[in-house]
C-alpha cells in the first residue's frame, strides 16, 4: 500500500482556483471578440506595460535584433534547432498516406493533409521561452503548414531579442510581441489587424491553458500544456542530490508546478526532503521553486516496482524521469506520460531545450489519452472512397438494408438509386 510521505494542494483547493481561473479568461476572450484590437491593446498595457505601434514586427525590427545578438547564441540556437528538425522529419516520415483495394472495385485511402494556418504561443513572462520556438513553429513548417505565426510576450516591457531569433530561425511568418489570454484570443478570433488561424498551440501558464480550452471548438489546439510537472521514479540506486536537483529544476517554472517523487526507498524520501531544503538556499530561482514544492510537492512511497507503476499511471504527470536499476520496466510497462526520461544519463532539461523530442506535452492528467506535440498534430487525416459501378451495386446492397435498419430511409435512397442504375449493368 502506497503512503503519502508529503501531499499538496486538496482537489477542493485546486477546484476553486480553477474555478475562478475560468471567469477571469472568459471575460477576456469575450472582450477580444467585441472589441478587437482596442482591448488586445488594454489588457497587453495592463498586464505587460507592452503598447506598441505595432505588435507586428517589421522585417526591419528583425534584422536589428539579430544584428544586436552574440553568434554564439545565434549558434546554439540553431543546434537545438537541428535536433528538433531532424528527429520532426523522421517522424513525418513515418506518416504514410494509403490507398488500397479493400473489395474488388472498392478503393479506399487517406491523405495526411497539414492545416492551413497555425498559431504558436512562445511563452515568456518569468523566463524567455526560447525552446518553445522550435518546438511548435519549426516543428509546424516541417509538417507543411502554410502560415505559421508565433506570438510572445514582452519580458519587463522589453522584445525578448533570443525568442525572436529563435522564432525567426525555425520559420515563422509572422512574428508579434503580444501574450496572455489577449494573444490567444486574437490568434483564434482574429482582429482588425491580426489576421486569425485555424489552430493555435503551444504550453503556457494556467491562463494560457485555459484559454486554449475555452476557444477549443472555434480553432483547434494541440492539447491542454501547462502548468508543468515533474514525476521522479527512484529507488534505492538514485542519490537523493540529482533526485532533489531534477524537481527543482522543474518547480521553478511557476508557483502552481507539481513535482512529485515515487521511491521504494524511504531512506531516499527523506533525504531527498533535507536535500532540497539545502539546494534552495543556494538556488537563484528559490522564491519561485519553494512555493511549487511546498504547495504541490508529493512524495509516495511504495513497496515495488509494480506499485511504483500503478502510482505513477495515476498521477499521469507530463515528465516522467526513471532513476532506477532497470528503467526499461517503465519503459516497456508504464502507459500514462507525456515523455520518458530513462537513467541518470538524462533529464527534463535535456528534452525541454535541446535533444530532439518535443516539450509541449499533456498535463493534469492529459497523458490519459493524449501525447505530446508532433508534426502529426499538425495534419489532418482525410478519408477517401472510389467505387467502380460493380462495385457500388454490391456495397448498395448491403447498404440499404443497413440504412432501412436504422431509419434513415433518405440514405436507404441514396443506396438504393446506385443499385438500381448499375443493377442495369447485370442485365
Amino acid at each position: 500500500m502506497a503512503k503519502w510521505l508529503k501531499k499538496g494542494k486538496s482537489d477542493s483547493e485546486i477546484l476553486k482556483e480553477k474555478n475562478e481561473l475560468n471567469i477571469i479568461v472568459s471575460e477576456i476572450i469575450m472582450e477580444v471578440e467585441t472589441q478587437g484590437d482596442k482591448a488586445v491593446r488594454g489588457y497587453s498595457e495592463k498586464f505587460d506595460a507592452w503598447n506598441p505601434t505595432s505588435f507586428l514586427l517589421s522585417k526591419n525590427q528583425i534584422k536589428a535584433i539579430f544584428d544586436q545578438m552574440d553568434d554564439s547564441v545565434i549558434d546554439d540556437i540553431k543546434f537545438a534547432q537541428e535536433q528538433i528538425r531532424n528527429f520532426a522529419i523522421l517522424q513525418k516520415e513515418s506518416i504514410k498516406d494509403i490507398e488500397v483495394e479493400t473489395l474488388p472495385g472498392v478503393i479506399l485511402g487517406h491523405k495526411n493533409i497539414p492545416v492551413n494556418s497555425v498559431g504558436c504561443y512562445i511563452p515568456g513572462g518569468r523566463y524567455p521561452m526560447v525552446a518553445s520556438a522550435h518546438m511548435s513553429i519549426l516543428t509546424a513548417k516541417v509538417a507543411g503548414v502554410k502560415r505559421v505565426i508565433g506570438f510572445t510576450p514582452p519580458i519587463n516591457g522589453k522584445i525578448p531579442n533570443a525568442t525572436v531569433v529563435a522564432m525567426h530561425l525555425a520559420g515563422a511568418d509572422e512574428i508579434y510581441i503580444l501574450g496572455g489570454v489577449q494573444a490567444m484570443a486574437a490568434m483564434a478570433i482574429g482582429t482588425e489587424t491580426i489576421e486569425p488561424v485555424d489552430m493555435i498551440v503551444g504550453p503556457g501558464n494556467a491562463y494560457v491553458a485555459e484559454a486554449k480550452r475555452q476557444l477549443f471548438g472555434r480553432v483547434g489546439i494541440d492539447l491542454l500544456a501547462g502548468p508543468t510537472e515533474v514525476l521522479v521514479i527512484a529507488d534505492e540506486s538514485a542519490d537523493a542530490e540529482m533526485v532533489a536537483c531534477d524537481l527543482l529544476g522543474q518547480a521553478e517554472h511557476g508557483p502552481s508546478s507539481p513535482g512529485a517523487l515515487i521511491t521504494t526507498s524511504e531512506k531516499l524520501a527523506n533525504e531527498t526532503i533535507l536535500e532540497i531544503e539545502k539546494q534552495l538556499l543556494v538556488l537563484p530561482t528559490a522564491d519561485i521553486a519553494r512555493i511549487a514544492w511546498e504547495e504541490n510537492g508529493q512524495i509516495i512511497i511504495v513497496k515495488d516496482e509494480e506499485e511504483a507503476l500503478f502510482e505513477a499511471d495515476k498521477l499521469a504527470y507530463e515528465h516522467v524521469e526513471v532513476l532506477t536499476n532497470n528503467p526499461d520496466f517503465f519503459l516497456k510497462n508504464l502507459t500514462n506520460y507525456g515523455a520518458l526520461f530513462l537513467g541518470k544519463e538524462t533529464n527534463v532539461a535535456y528534452g525541454d531545450k535541446v535533444i530532439g523530442t518535443n516539450h509541449t506535452l499533456p498535463t493534469n492528467k492529459a497523458a490519459r489519452y493524449t501525447g505530446g506535440l508532433w508534426v502529426g498534430k499538425f495534419l489532418k487525416n482525410c478519408t477517401y472512397q472510389k467505387c467502380t459501378p460493380e462495385a457500388s451495386l454490391n456495397i448498395g446492397r448491403y447498404a440499404m438494408r443497413l440504412c432501412e435498419l436504422e431509419g434513415f430511409m433518405g440514405h436507404k435512397e441514396q443506396a438504393a438509386l446506385r443499385v438500381r442504375r448499375y443493377g442495369e449493368l447485370e442485365n
